[in-house]
């Protein structure tokens, strides 16, 4: 199994419901220790790079123009154009780093990895972010640890193996006290509260490991 232009296509689809339905939650923890607009950002952001790909499949645009890293570039373009605060840039700037990594019509394992990876250093390049720092980076940091060190038992296991990854790293920022971003001038205040960027992460990561699963 590969990751070609349906299952990425697939992946963006389910991130998008996965943001939608969780919205209210993304935006009370964001309340906790941010602006309180994380969930409603992602929202439509995603609700845009949905409409991006219905608008390329209705204007038949050909497949060679819609691999996996045209439609993830796509996307992150879209987030950051469309989405505000933090989230936007920094979120697409990692689906534009994985997009750019992905040069075929479709990715193996270990390219997918390479992908996630370069992803992960758009993330930390662009926010200063360190693991512990509580942020995105502590869910995306161990899900693409864990795909790379998974990538030999296929797409489908790796992808699923990211998730719990990425779902146990969002859980393990609830004690952590913020040293990036808003929620770090909560100071001590800001432990006791999962990162919603984490959180989020994970939602991305699950998406993924969705789209990937063996029918």
């Amino acid at each position: 199994m590969e990751l070609d232009t349906a299952r990425t296509e697939a992946w963006l689809r389910a991130a998008a419901a996965a943001v939608t339905a969780r919205e209210a939650e993304l935006t009370a923890l964001d309340t906790a220790i941010g602006d309180g607009d994380h969930g409603s950002n992602l929202r439509r952001g995603f609700t845009a790079v949905l409409a991006g790909l219905d608008a390329e499949k209705a204007g038949g645009t050909a497949a060679a123009d819609r691999s996996p890293g045209i439609l993830l570039a796509a996307a992150g373009r879209t987030l950051i154009s469309t989405v505000g605060g933090a989230s936007g840039p920094l979120y697409g700037s990692a689906l534009r780093a994985a997009g750019r990594a992905l040069p075929g019509a479709s990715a193996g394992p270990d390219e997918v990895a390479a992908a996630l990876g370069e992803a992960l250093g758009a993330v930390r390049s662009l926010g200063g972010a360190q693991p512990g720092d509580k942020t995105m980076v502590d869910a995306w940091a161990p899900a693409a640890a864990t795909f790379a060190e998974a990538a030999g038992q296929g797409l489908a296991a790796a992808s699923a193996a990211a998730a719990a990854a990425a779902e146990q790293g969002a859980r393990a920022t609830l004690p952590l006290v913020a040293r990036k971003g808003r929620a770090s001038y909560l100071g001590p205040r800001s432990a006791g509260h999962l990162d919603p960027g984490a959180v989020s992460t994970a939602l991305l990561f699950a998406a993924l490991a969705e789209a990937c699963r063996e029918r």
